[in-house]
């Protein structure tokens, strides 16, 4: 496997130990592990989310109580009956959403913000085509830090988002990757993600099983 070294940087010291362990047993059995520096996977993160919760917004829209959604009721004007459709119908990260992703596409915005979403999504796509041309798989910690434990805050939406770092990169890609379990640290597991090439699917099983072997 190819570590993606950008996405092991600066993560918990539990998950990259635990991560590491996972490949020096796969090094044990035969598989050669080298690094690779993909420069734009640090704007995977920004990029994903102007494209998706654009996406969402446009989506959405067709939200009006009318002919989806919850019924906002007749009184009063149209957008007030939209208001309160969408006000009953949306929870407070869909209202998030939709509020960012219909700024990002507004007029004087889409070139700033979609448009360069766009384009830093086809230079990650680039990125780990390249990096798979020389490798069967890539690899990464799932996530960059332990999961949250039972009643801790999920409040910070910020947070939230920075959990899909390692994963989100895959998706902008069109790549196929899985998840296996790489071990434990302080009780809780940790993640191995494997990314191939398209339609590499094959390849990504074979790996993972000597993961989890």
């Amino acid at each position: 496997p190819v570590v993606v070294a950008d996405l092991v940087d600066a993560l918990d010291d539990a998950v990259v130990e635990t991560f590491e362990a996972a490949l020096t047993d796969l090094e044990s059995r035969g598989a050669e592990v080298v690094d690779v520096s993909l420069e734009s996977v640090e704007h995977a993160v920004q990029a994903y989310y102007v494209i998706a919760m654009s996406e969402a917004s446009s989506n959405l829209a067709r939200y009006d109580g009318v002919r989806y959604g919850v019924s906002g009721g007749y009184e009063g004007n149209w957008n007030d009956s939209f208001a309160r459709a969408r006000e009953e119908g949306f929870g407070a990260e869909v209202k998030r959403r939709v509020l960012l992703g219909t700024y990002a596409l507004s007029a004087g915005y889409h070139d700033k913000y979609y448009k360069k979403a766009q384009d830093a999504r086809a230079w990650i796509e680039r990125d780990f085509d390249e990096a798979l041309s020389e490798a069967d798989v890539l690899a990464t910690p799932t996530m960059p830090a332990l999961p949250p434990k039972l009643g801790e805050s999920l409040d910070d939406p910020l947070s939230l988002y920075l959990m899909d770092a390692n994963t989100v990169p895959v998706n902008l890609a069109n790549l196929p990757a899985i998840s296996v379990p790489a071990g434990e640290a302080e009780g809780l597991p940790v993640g191995l993600q494997l990314v191939g090439p398209k339609f590499g699917e094959h390849e990504l099983v074979r790996v993972a099983s000597a993961v989890e072997g």
